[in-house]
């Protein structure tokens, strides 16, 4: 057996099947002074892909937010919406659950 990997492009291949198998969870949460947050979590990509998701998601609903510790915190109440993007981005409708 050899230490390379047969197939190119397998890291691409299991980020699909993350992005299937993914259980998404976009909640609205109360935070300081009674501001609505909606907050995404359970996505299974690189930090890199995350931030550049973060920041797609922010430029396409017109708010401020963040992303740490693997989840999207996103300024408003975004939850159809941002469901609607991830659906875009190509994760599966029925993995996300609207709280």
């Amino acid at each position: 057996m050899s230490s390379k990997d047969p197939e190119e492009g397998f890291d691409d291949i299991l980020a699909e099947l993350d992005k299937e198998e993914a259980r998404i969870r976009v909640r609205m949460e109360m935070r300081r002074f009674g501001k609505p947050t909606t907050v995404i979590e359970g996505l299974k990509m690189s930090e890199k892909d995350l931030q550049e998701l973060g920041t797609k998601m922010k430029k396409i609903l017109a708010t401020g937010g963040t992303v740490k510790d693997g989840i999207i915190i996103l300024q408003g109440d975004h939850r159809e919406r941002a469901v609607e993007i991830l659906v875009k981005q190509g994760f599966s409708e029925s993995a996300i659950e609207v709280i």
